[in-house]
């Protein structure tokens, strides 16, 4: 069976990713508009009623007016902005979170692809807070760094430009202001009453993510090892899938080793008084347009794995 999909945005970072991936799958029929008809409303309407799938690679309010476009109800929307992570009514699209976000996204039709930073700190925090390990006003803090291409075209260009100043030679700590965008859906899905400090890098390579959470044991609700979290998350994520608990017995983790995959590694270490726990992925990959045609395959009744 051959499915249709529209990708709405696909100039961009993400949209073209997507594009890539599924271009080359025979079951996928992808609808392309001209130049002229990707600023079109008539158009776009019609391309997203006609499609199976359709894939939201926007910024936030145009995403929201787009979804107004959609008029089919056995069309399925996956939205990669911001805009739906966390409104009512929208899956979010972390299938190994839980059985339950797995079948809210399998049955749904307004899916909301999570954040690449979020999806790191998630994939460590809410086995915490799920498990009564930590308390839901536990002080977070996390800081992680990213290839620069989670920066978009903008952002590549800066890092592409021969021309480009010193200072992008280094890395670089933004949303100084303690509010980035991701924060919302970071809170919302590991059930925090206390929003977590968040510090993210953009770095001097592509692609690649690693996304660093410290704990004290002895402010954590229960006393546990790094040991012991690495059983607790091998359970929570089970084995063969996407996610996975690794070992690195170098001393060193380097964040872009999944580039190109969809694949996430967690890693837990540390000492009787401190524990450290880290998430690596491709930002691209786990962290965007990997885990939207995951959720495409879901949502279409199909095996997950396929295309990724």
């Amino acid at each position: 069976m051959t499915h249709t999909v529209f990708i709405d945005g696909k100039a961009g970072t993400t949209g073209l990713r997507i594009y890539e991936r599924l271009e080359k799958r025979e079951d996928i029929r992808i609808l392309s508009l001209s130049e002229e008809e990707r600023k079109n409303t008539a158009a776009r309407r019609a391309a997203m009623n006609d499609s199976d799938v359709v894939f939201l690679c926007l910024p936030d309010e145009a995403a929201r007016e787009a979804v107004a476009l959609a008029e089919n109800p056995d069309t399925v929307i996956i939205d990669a902005s911001t805009a739906h992570r966390t409104k009512e009514g929208w899956a979010y699209g972390f299938p190994e979170l839980s059985h339950a976000h797995r079948e809210a996204i399998v049955h749904g039709k307004r899916i909301a692809n999570p954040g690449c930073y979020a999806s790191g700190f998630i994939s460590l925090v809410r086995p915490l807070i799920v498990n009564g390990i930590a308390d839901a006003d536990y002080p977070f803090v996390c800081h992680a760094v990213s290839g620069y291409s989670g920066a978009g075209k903008k952002g590549i260009a800066q890092y592409t430009d021969p021309a480009r100043g010193a200072s992008l030679d280094t890395p670089r700590l933004y949303a100084l202001d303690l509010n980035h965008k991701h924060i919302p859906e970071m809170t919302k899905e590991c059930g925090l009453t206390r929003k977590p400090v968040f510090s993210p890098y953009i770095c001097d390579y592509e692609c690649g993510m690693s996304v660093t959470v410290p704990l004290f044991a002895s402010l954590l609700k229960k006393r546990v090892s790094a040991e012991d979290l690495r059983e607790l998350f091998a359970a929570q994520y089970g084995a063969g899938g996407f996610v996975s608990v690794g070992r690195e017995e170098s001393g060193f983790l380097s964040a872009n080793a999944l580039n190109g995959t969809n694949r996430m590694e967690i890693f837990i270490s540390g000492n009787e008084e401190q524990i450290l726990l880290v998430s690596r992925f491709d930002n691209l990959g786990k962290g965007a347009s990997g885990a939207a045609i995951q959720n495409m395959n879901l949502a279409l009744g199909l095996d997950e794995r396929i295309g990724l």
